[in-house]
């Protein structure tokens, strides 16, 4: 996983919040986000949570959790449907990720 945000650190942050949305961000990454949300407002030049920062940084309209919530809640049903098997969240997270936020 540390190749995938190699020289992108605002990646990490996105994925964070794709999880997130859809119930998956651990406990230990939560604690750790929040924690670093004073290096975050630096390093980006922003306010706020963490968060608040990749909704601005995204200008992502109001509801995109929700939206993004709903599109994996689907996408669930539909892969266990033909899998049988619960869909990695992470898998889901990069694929979602990279295809409407390309980096």
């Amino acid at each position: 996983m540390s190749d995938r945000y190699e020289g992108k650190p605002f990646l990490r942050l996105l994925d964070s919040y794709v999880l997130s949305a859809i119930g998956r961000l651990d406990e230990a990454n939560a604690k750790w986000l929040t924690e670093a949300e004073p290096h975050f407002r630096e390093s980006f030049e922003a306010q706020g949570s963490w968060k608040d920062i990749v909704v601005a940084r995204m200008q992502f309209p109001e509801g995109m959790e929700a939206s993004i919530r709903e599109i994996w809640q689907k996408g669930r049903v539909q892969f266990l449907a033909q899998d049988g098997t619960e869909p990695d969240p992470v898998t889901f997270t990069h694929q979602f990720v990279d295809t409407n936020f390309p980096h």
